[in-house]
């Protein structure tokens, strides 16, 4: 969620609303008031024993995109009170914050996959759509990095009983995805990721179904006989209006319909 510069969107949230999320008492309710917060103030009120050296490294970048600002609050947050904050984090009332604890648990050095995952899976099950969105962007690179591993631990979130986590094993292993970095080894191999999007490919939940079929459609840009041989096998043995719909959306871009 890189996009635009907080200022050019306060116009589109009123002030009432901007005190209560800088003040960390309420959720944003829609992206543009994710991106009108002010982290220095959020993190002044949310974080009180910080100190101000904490605030002024916030402030110093208040113009860059959130998804900078995000990183940046986290290894701020890290250096000054410690990764033991994670737990106070991510019970905490703004959706911001609790963002990032993602970031913390992303960012920290010294953790394994695993414990990575342990840790970010309350936040990948979080009820607002902005935490789920910061909890695979902030674990993307260490998936990236161990995409054997973590294919492997991922295809047993697909048997979940939470759509949430269901889609996190989808979301966060897209080979492109959106405002992240490519996976360039499932670009070349989405194959690898079948673990991951067999036990998807009929999802009840239409949540877990755009993510899949978002999945495809990223793997159609580089690899479209693949995605075509797929869906046509999924369509044979499926047949469902669940699968009907994944592959409709995986197949969009190289259809034409994007």
């Amino acid at each position: 969620m890189s996009v635009g510069q907080p200022a050019r969107r306060v116009r589109d949230v009123t002030p009432e609303r901007i005190a209560l999320l800088n003040g960390g008492t309420a959720e944003a309710a829609t992206l543009t008031e994710c991106l009108v917060v002010d982290f220095a103030a959020l993190m002044r009120t949310s974080l009180p024993a910080i100190g101000q050296d904490a605030i002024i490294g916030m402030e110093q970048i208040a113009g860059e995109g959130i998804s900078r600002r995000m990183v940046r609050a986290s290894q701020l947050i890290h250096d000054h009170m410690g990764a033991t904050v994670i737990e106070e984090l991510s019970r905490h009332a703004s959706d911001t914050v609790r963002g990032w604890a993602c970031f913390i648990v992303g960012t920290t050095e010294g953790r394994t996959l695993c414990e990575r995952l342990s840790l970010i899976r309350p936040l990948a099950d979080d009820h607002h759509f902005g935490v789920r969105e910061w909890a695979w962007m902030a674990v993307r690179p260490h998936i990236a990095n161990e995409l054997d591993d973590a294919i492997e631990q991922l295809a047993g979130w697909t048997g979940e009983g939470s759509e949430r986590l269901r889609r996190f094993a989808s979301e966060a292993t897209r080979p492109r995805g959106v405002w992240c970095t490519h996976i360039s080894a499932l670009r070349q191999k989405p194959e690898l990721a079948l673990p991951i999007l067999e036990p998807l490919r009929a999802d009840p939940s239409a949540y877990v179904q755009d993510s899949v079929g978002n999945w495809l459609n990223d793997a159609g840009k580089d690899r479209k006989d693949w995605v075509r041989d797929l869906t046509s096998r999924w369509l044979e043995e499926s047949g469902g209006s669940a699968t009907s719909r994944i592959c409709k959306r995986g197949l969009r871009s190289i259809d034409g319909r994007a």
